[in-house]
């Protein structure tokens, strides 16, 4: 008998793969090059040459049994010293080898989190715009996702709404900075009375509540600005990073989960992930891979390319009259439809085959989301189409 909880899903498939796999359509009918497809955040610059080398180097040098190997549950050892000592280096916590777990990603890390935090029943806390799929992975370990209303047109977190949904029930908070599908960068003024409600709270109500800090666009960020650390503010904190935007690694599938040094269980924590593995069948992301990303952690690929998508699509948006938020980082951008339904407004945009992401599928009605990771020269062929789509909603 099939699963019909799986089943049930079948029919709410990830608008985001819909865009993307339209697109494909699209592009074998009329070219990819005449398709402007900002639906899905797969990066658009290589990794850098360091990591090239280093699997080069790992293949030529090192012994295949070992080198491909199983690793211990906890990771490998060596990826996880060199991951420890960035983070303490960057940003002056003292990790160890001890506090940190590889995952497939920072999807798998957000799972393993979660799980480590919470139990079926407890309720985890999200803010308003969010990444779709934090659904399905907190469904899956039982808890009840419940979502904090949005505050545009800044779309920093709306921490009076937040206070008052912040009940004895909630055991965990999953943000996420710089933001999916927004670019904004939460502000070290909101992380701070972040920190101080959940400081309130947690004396309250008798036990702490936990900080799951989703951060794969950590390195993507403009105008020479930093993005304050949550871990820095929070110490019942677990980082989830992922090396698939940074060093433009998606398909390597290579992440971990970080926990702060003076978080609750700190000691235990990365053993408590480690079993859920075994209850998952996770069981390590590939030993090749976190020995090579290990030696490259203080580098990332070619990011700027970014800073001169977000340009070149904020100009133009505010040129025809959008309303939209400056990105701070990561490589999308959020303005708001010109018409109230979202979802009608990207089928508009698709008669100029430009693909857009419906907001709704991030909990906020009337905004899209614009995924610019493709090629420069194709942002800058893409915007008379955006001035047509424009010109549509002028007649």
């Amino acid at each position: 008998m099939l699963n019909e909880t799986y089943r049930a899903m079948l029919a709410h498939k990830s608008v985001i793969r819909e865009t993307f796999m339209y697109g494909k359509q699209r592009a074998a009918e009329i070219g990819y090059e005449n398709v402007f497809d900002y639906s899905l955040g797969n990066p658009s610059v290589p990794c850098p040459p360091r990591f090239t080398a280093a699997m080069q180097d790992l293949l030529a040098t090192e012994e295949p049994i070992a080198l491909h190997g199983y690793c211990p549950s906890q990771g490998d050892p060596g990826f996880r010293t060199a991951a420890a000592a960035h983070l303490a280096k960057t940003f002056g916590l003292p990790y160890e080898q001890k506090h940190i777990f590889p995952t497939t990603g920072a999807a798998g890390a957000i799972a393993h989190a979660i799980r480590a935090v919470t139990k079926p029943g407890d309720e985890v806390l999200t803010f308003a715009p969010y990444f779709s799929e934090y659904g399905p992975y907190v469904r899956g370990t039982g808890a009840v996702l419940k979502v904090v209303p949005p505050q545009p047109p800044t779309f920093q977190p709306n921490l009076d709404a937040f206070e008052e949904m912040l009940t004895e029930n909630v055991t965990c908070i999953l943000i996420n900075t710089p933001n999916n599908p927004t670019g904004v960068v939460y502000s070290a003024e909101t992380l701070t009375r972040l920190a101080e409600i959940l400081t309130a709270k947690s004396k309250e109500y008798g036990h702490n509540i936990f900080l799951v800090s989703d951060e794969p666009y950590r390195d993507i960020v403009f105008d020479g600005k930093t993005v304050p650390y949550p871990a820095a503010f929070y110490p019942h904190t677990l980082t989830c990073l992922s090396f698939s935007k940074t060093l433009s690694l998606p398909g390597e599938r290579l992440g971990y989960v970080a926990v702060n040094p003076a978080c609750e269980g700190a000691d235990i924590l990365v053993d408590i992930l480690a079993q859920i593995s075994r209850f998952t069948g996770h069981n390590c992301p590939p030993s090749i891979i976190q020995k090579a990303v290990s030696r490259c952690l203080d580098a990332t690929s070619d990011l700027s390319v970014y800073e001169t998508n977000r340009n070149l699509l904020y100009d133009k948006l505010t040129e025809l009259g959008f309303e939209v938020e400056r990105p701070g980082g990561t490589f999308y951008i959020f303005p708001k439809a010109l018409e109230e339904d979202a979802n009608a407004f990207c089928m508009k945009a698709r008669e100029f085959d430009l693909l857009l992401v419906p907001s709704d599928t991030f909990g906020v009605k009337g905004y899209v989301r614009f995924a610019y990771c493709i090629d420069t020269e194709k942002v800058k062929r893409s915007l008379p189409a955006l001035e047509k789509l424009a010109a549509a909603y002028r007649k």
